[in-house]
């Protein structure tokens, strides 16, 4: 009998119509790429004929070969937009995620800019070799303060974190048990700012009541009595950087009663008083002075001030420098390129720990070098007239970098525009390669912190944006805002990645130190993500359940 053939396998259809013919892969041309690095414009390499749907990874690898680094170095790629009048408001950098082809050649908007004989000049940014991991839970919601909580800030380690709230008291957390380990009392007046030394010794407080105070992290007591010597509430306070002085630092203070004043932490008494300015003293910033070699053995002292100047000062005395003019308004914030390094002195991403005061000095002064490498020390000044100033005040050794002086006056290198209301806050980046600022306008920019240059917009906020915080890797952003939320953003992509409402009213303060994030405002609650289940889920539910 013969073997019967099983029938034919039915064809398949959709909707009484055949299946269509899979279609051809289309063919990947070829274009010219032209590698250059962001940090001087200098061409990496020649030019090289590359398929335009190579990866992002393959191009890191390509640079690297190409470069001949002996460590593989991760690197970030965009490429600038091209200069269109008519195009609405956005982006000035497409940067690259995917691939050339994906990112740039099918972009919804400057796809039709580029053609095949075009040169892409694809500007390299070398990035952090750790990355910091984004946060995916809530690890802790604490209370304890009776007030709303004014300031929060880490250890330079993130080991420890201090709070100053409106009780006015300051407290120190244990972030293993999640409870205050400490309560420093001791101020007659709310705590308005709070201060870690860079070796972790000391922490500094200032209050409503015009005191300074400082304390023993470890033993949770206070080190001598109050400094008094201002009239009114201190606004700000900053350390003398390690690199200059590990042994015993000095710390200034800044005033609502338009002083700042340096004091010996041995003797915890005023040195010097800065009286220069003639309203109150918003911002202190203690700079390195560059590595120029202009005999500031010091560092420098940076103050800005509601009489519209901001005011330079030579830390061995009190000498001032510079006075500079420019903004029409009260001057409320200012950043440094070297603040991160200035605040962590020693310590770096692999968590060694120095034997001593001259190792520790050591340690802090080459962090100090590296960020100055190719660039000088830089400054970006915010004021309530809506725009930004960047400075640079002490040239380096880098050729390129230049003071604008025009009949004895100094010349900031550039205006930065585009706020729409007062600035609230700016910040540098770990790196010194970008700047952020945030605004009552409920927006944060980016702007490239040497040229000032700028880059995108953040939107998501529906109230003014208090505070900013920088990721470590210098790869998100977090803001704290007066619509109750928490938002951590995505620096490739430019759009957000985590949405944090678990606060109940105004979020007044925000830090970012190794992989930690902490907040807390009007509702007297500490918020700290961690990692595992869906950080948004647990913000969610300690809303509906404040005892979580």
């Amino acid at each position: 009998m013969a073997t019967l053939l099983p029938p034919p396998k039915r064809q398949k259809v959709y909707h009484g119509v055949p299946e269509p013919e899979p279609e051809a892969p289309k063919p990947t041309r070829n274009i010219l790429v032209q590698f250059v690095s962001e940090d001087d414009g200098s061409v990496l390499a020649p030019a090289v004929n590359l398929p335009a749907d190579v990866s992002r990874e393959g191009l890191e690898v390509l640079v690297n070969r190409l470069t001949k680094s002996d460590e593989p170095v991760p690197f970030s790629f965009h490429v600038d937009c091209p200069e269109n009048v008519n195009a609405a408001p956005g982006p000035t950098r497409i940067v690259i995620s995917k691939s050339i082809q994906s990112d740039i050649l099918n972009h919804p908007i400057h796809a039709d800019s580029f053609t095949e004989e075009d040169v892409f000049v694809v500007r390299c940014s070398p990035q952090s070799v750790f990355r910091v991991r984004p946060a995916t839970r809530c690890s802790a919601s604490l209370s304890g303060h009776s007030s709303p909580i004014l300031c929060a800030s880490f250890s330079p380690t993130g080991a420890l974190l201090a709070t100053g709230s409106g009780d006015a008291t300051a407290r120190l957390w244990d972030l293993n048990t999640e409870t205050p380990s400490h309560t420093l009392v001791g101020h007659k007046g709310w705590v308005l700012c709070v201060e870690w030394e860079a070796m972790e010794r000391l922490l500094a407080t200032g209050g409503h009541d015009g005191h300074v105070r400082l304390w023993d992290p470890k033993a949770g007591k206070p080190v001598g009595d109050a400094m008094k010597g201002h009239t009114k509430w201190v606004t700000s306070l900053c350390w003398e950087p390690i690199h200059l002085n590990s042994k015993s630092p000095r710390i200034a203070s800044s005033s609502k009663d338009g002083t700042v004043r340096v004091w010996s932490t041995l003797t915890r008494k005023v040195e010097y008083t800065l009286g220069g300015h003639i309203a109150s003293v918003n911002v202190v910033k203690w700079g390195g002075g560059g590595t120029g070699g202009f005999g500031l053995k010091r560092g420098v002292l940076y103050t800005a001030s509601s009489d519209r100047t901001v005011r330079v000062w030579d830390a061995e005395g009190g000498r001032q420098l510079h006075v500079l003019k420019d903004h029409a308004h009260w001057v409320t914030t200012l950043t440094l390129n070297t603040d991160f390094v200035l605040r962590t002195g020693p310590f770096d991403h692999t968590g060694k720990r120095p034997a001593n005061d001259e190792e520790a000095q050591q340690l802090a002064l080459k962090r100090y070098t590296d960020v100055l490498a190719t660039t000088p020390e830089l400054l970006v000044t915010g004021s309530d007239d809506h725009t930004l100033f960047l400075w640079s005040l002490f040239p380096s050794s880098v050729p390129s970098s230049d003071i604008a002086v025009s009949q004895g006056k100094l010349k900031p290198i550039t205006r930065l525009t585009g706020h729409q209301r007062q600035i609230s806050h700016v910040a540098f980046s770990p790196d010194g390669r970008w700047a952020a600022s945030s605004s009552w306008d409920s927006s944060i920019r980016l702007w490239e912190g040497r040229t000032g240059k700028y880059v995108a917009t953040l939107r998501g906020h529906v109230g003014a944006v208090y505070r900013l915080a920088w990721s470590a890797d210098g790869r998100m952003l977090v803001s704290a805002s007066k619509d109750a939320t928490v938002k951590i953003w995505d620096l490739k992509t430019y759009k957000l990645k985590v949405d944090l409402s678990g606060h109940t009213d105004e979020v007044y303060c925000v830090d970012f130190v190794a992989d930690k994030v902490v907040s807390g405002g009007r509702d007297k609650h500490l918020k700290i993500p961690g990692y595992s289940i869906g950080l948004r889920r647990y913000f969610q539910l300690s809303r509906l359940l404040p005892g979580l």
